[in-house]
């Protein structure tokens, strides 16, 4: 028996033209730019749509960019399909998480907006005030990678599968990891253009930050089962939301075992939505057998109805 899980990209997925489609075709997707360009304050569609891609990379404006792309892919969705529809859980990569809250129904748009900005903006601060980098490490396990954090003092933020692992830290740290990993036999040990250490202590002024944002949106419980990046597990409770964003700055993703919750529950089918570039290629990481569908463009959602069909 078919059943869908929801994946939502987080930074690193944004690509200049992202989510134009939505918003030329169907008047959803644009009411979703339009309100995000209200109460973000500036033109987040003109900024997804034409860029520049080095303004569209700055952590401030990239998370709510992406978060409002999604958004509107989502919105899109949500027009095509039966209102029966229903996934067994949803998920979203450290920025996505709060994405996939908003997908949950456990937040309105505008809060959702509001904690999306604040917690970039945020972010960004952090990392101007405390320089890091992070590290994408293919070709070792966690067991590997552990006293390479050791020796070089940089920590794990991403689990991302079995042998995909991101390290983030001090820039003198990741340069060593860089060094140690590759003479451990890693395939590939590549430095991201990522603006600080996200998903490590180095972030916690950020964390503080974003606490007293959370204290003030309004959470409901999720309307389907929402995976917590800090434990790879439902979170439902409206404070436990609240607790588990703000730890989630500073503690690794974990993706790989939140990927294996949402297959251990029944899952058989994965939709990634805009900008889908990378949730799809873990998941054939973690369990080929798993289908990834992506909905990137409008002429995706004929292939995601044929699917549905067969629910």
């Amino acid at each position: 028996m078919t059943q869908l899980a929801y994946l939502l990209p987080g930074q690193g997925a944004q690509a200049v033209g992202m989510g134009r489609a939505f918003y030329d075709q169907f008047e959803e997707a644009k009411a979703v730019y339009q309100t995000a360009n209200r109460k973000l304050g500036f033109d987040v569609a003109a900024l997804c749509f034409e860029g520049p891609a080095e303004e569209l990379t700055r952590t401030e404006k990239c998370q709510p960019a992406l978060f409002v792309t999604s958004m509107a892919a989502f919105a899109t969705f949500k027009r095509a399909m039966p209102t029966s529809v229903r996934p067994v859980a949803v998920a979203g990569l450290s920025l996505g998480e709060l994405t996939a809250l908003a997908v949950a129904e456990a937040m309105s748009l505008e809060d959702a907006l509001y904690i999306v900005q604040a917690r970039g903006e945020a972010m960004a601060e952090c990392a101007a005030r405390h320089p890091g980098a992070m590290l994408a490490v293919v070709g070792l396990t966690r067991e590997q990678v552990e006293p390479i954090c050791r020796q070089s003092g940089a920590w794990g933020a991403n689990f991302n599968a079995a042998d995909q692992i991101v390290l983030s830290g001090a820039v003198e740290a990741i340069a060593q990891a860089a060094v140690l990993a590759k003479a451990a036999g890693a395939k590939r040990a590549v430095t991201l253009e990522v603006a600080g250490a996200f998903h490590s202590p180095l972030m916690r002024p950020a964390s503080e930050a974003c606490k007293s944002v959370l204290a003030k949106a309004r959470f409901r419980a999720p309307a389907v089962p929402v995976i917590s990046n800090v434990t790879g597990r439902p979170v439902g409770h409206p404070e436990e939301i609240r607790q588990l964003l703000a730890t989630q700055i500073v503690s690794p993703v974990l993706w790989e075992l939140s990927m294996r919750y949402i297959i251990g529950a029944g899952a058989t089918h994965f939709i990634e939505f805009a900008p889908a570039r990378i949730l799809t290629a873990l998941l054939r990481r973690i369990d080929p057998a798993m289908t990834g569908l992506t909905l990137d463009e409008p002429k995706d959602l004929e292939k995601i109805q044929q699917v549905i069909t067969q629910i």
